[in-house]
């Protein structure tokens, strides 16, 4: 009987080791994502990235979408979240309430760059032609916390002289970039501004006509959305998630499409988004 209780103990003891060294693989790694779709197109289209980067990790991924960006930013800060892909805009506002840095960005198969732009769109049919005549308009932005559906777009406005708080007869929150787009096409709101890329990808999908819009702006090149980790995760869980991502590609990624890949990023790509928040004086603190 000793000898089979000794026999147990290490038992347990091994166990228990090999559950220690193990370590990350004993717990999932929660992922946050942006709603930049509906919160179940944005899990479907995020899917087989998520299951490759499980896969290559050897550890469960758990995604997570909120209901705003911001709902993603405080899980982040309350560390309910190890990594995340946010818009460029919400990552800089992560930056100043969580302990966060970006790591890794798409590269898209369709346009083979790590950059894209905010538009202002109307119906077709609509005769507006250009920014001018939306005064007395309605329109839609994405969320308060949205880098092409908000921010640049606001600041592409200002700089051409239109005050979108005077230009526009009423202003709403759609929450998400589909969202706006229908809004436009079903009239619900004059124009609004969105990503190209998600438009694209709604035209793609057939959910909108290509002829059924109008894109009478775009903005300079943005950077893309980051994927951002927390700076306290185990550097050899970094390391290990780094690597993972680098060998991803050729599938679909959320809003963006087929993935050419993923490719390292920093912190300093994103000050030009810090930038045009200086320009338009927001307190990125109290957005939050």
């Amino acid at each position: 009987m000793k000898h089979l209780a000794t026999l147990a103990r290490a038992a347990a003891l091994t166990c228990s080791l090999a559950f220690a060294a193990s370590g990350v693989a004993a717990r999932p790694l929660n992922v946050g994502l942006i709603p930049a779709e509906d919160a179940q197109a944005m899990l479907e289209s995020s899917k087989q990235v998520l299951d490759a980067l499980e896969k290559q990790l050897g550890m469960p991924v758990k995604p997570f979408v909120a209901t705003d960006y911001n709902g993603v930013i405080e899980a982040l800060r309350a560390k309910k979240l190890d990594i995340a892909y946010l818009g460029p805009f919400s990552y800089v506002m992560a930056t100043t309430v969580a302990n966060v840095e970006a790591f890794s960005v798409a590269v898209t198969r369709k346009t083979g760059q790590s950059a894209y732009r905010s538009q202002i769109i109307v119906r077709a049919d609509s005769g507006l032609e250009n920014v001018a005549g939306l005064k007395g308009r309605t329109f839609a932005f994405v969320d308060p916390s949205s880098t092409s559906g908000h921010l640049f777009p606001r600041a592409g406005l200002l700089g051409g002289g239109h005050d979108p708080d005077r230009l526009f007869s009423r202003v709403v929150f759609s929450g998400s970039h589909d969202a706006s787009i229908l809004s436009v096409v079903n009239r619900k709101v004059d124009a609004a501004a969105v990503a190209d890329r998600i438009l694209n990808a709604a035209i793609a999908k057939g959910q909108i006509g290509k002829d059924d819009i109008r894109v009478i702006w775009s903005s300079d090149a943005i950077p893309e959305s980051p994927m951002v980790w927390r700076k306290d995760l185990d550097p050899a869980l970094k390391e290990r998630i780094a690597r993972a991502m680098s060998t991803i590609k050729d599938l679909p990624w959320g809003d963006q499409g087929v993935l050419n890949g993923f490719q390292p990023t920093g912190d300093a790509a994103y000050d030009v988004v810090r930038e045009t928040a200086r320009v338009l004086k927001l307190d990125l603190r109290s957005m939050k």
